[in-house]
């Protein structure tokens, strides 16, 4: 009798070893996969969605996206995105250290931060993360940028980064942005259509670039004349 109660409890804790195992085993691949999708994503050829794409489709709802290459893209668009967005893009390796460690002291000494995340960083959560602001999500993505800086390279971060980011609710991708306020294809947005998407990306549910409020308008333009001004900071992207 009691050598088949020892028995049992072995066996038990057995069981619980095994489940233990295969949850620390998934846990591990689920955090590698990202790095080798990363790898996946390299190829020009490859149209990679992000995670709201995914659910958008799990959910049985439509969404808007047509893939555009790099080179089919306005340059007014990419130099207002990156002075709205990222205007250190080009001197980083992926993440903004210096803007990261103000915006940390300022959350130690008790003060409303701001987002410090760059471009690279925004690229991975589409594609990898969710949209939570918790610090579990902010340091998978801190390596995952750098990784992606490494592997993708400034244009083809800048590539996959427009055409995953979301403009309007099921509004994927700059074309389908273009298209969908402005009535163009990408390549042919005027500078101060570009500058109104560019403000649009913070808050792409609420904000409208194609009828714009006063504060909206104002913003679009100071960003409108950065980009004028940008040209040493897209050297990476057009060289």
């Amino acid at each position: 009798m009691a050598t088949d109660t020892a028995g049992r409890r072995r066996s038990k804790r057995w069981t619980v070893f095994r489940i233990i195992k295969w949850i620390v085993i998934v846990a591990i691949l689920l955090l590698l996969a990202p790095y080798v999708l990363v790898l996946v994503y390299k190829p020009h050829a490859v149209k990679p969605v992000s995670t709201l794409m995914i659910g958008e489709m799990l959910t049985g709802r439509a969404y808007e996206r047509q893939w555009v290459a790099f080179d089919d893209i306005a340059p007014v668009l990419v130099q207002s995105v990156m002075m709205s967005e990222d205007g250190q893009y080009c001197a980083h390796d992926g993440v903004d250290w210096s803007e990261l460690n103000s915006v940390i002291d300022d959350a130690l000494d008790g003060e409303a931060t701001r987002g410090a995340s760059t471009i690279p960083m925004q690229t991975v959560k589409n594609l990898f993360l969710t949209n939570s602001r918790t610090v579990i999500r902010k340091g998978l993505e801190i390596p995952l940028a750098m990784w992606s800086n490494q592997i993708w390279g400034k244009k083809r971060t800048m590539e996959i980064y427009l055409n995953v980011a979301e403009w309007a609710p099921g509004v994927f991708g700059v074309e389908a942005a273009a298209q969908t306020y402005f009535g163009v294809a990408a390549k042919d947005l005027t500078r101060r259509q570009a500058a109104l998407l560019a403000v649009t990306l913070p808050n792409p549910i609420e904000r409208n670039p194609a009828n714009p409020t006063r504060n909206l308008g104002k913003l679009a333009s100071t960003i409108q004349a950065r980009a004028r001004q940008s040209g040493a900071y897209i050297k990476c992207l057009y060289d």
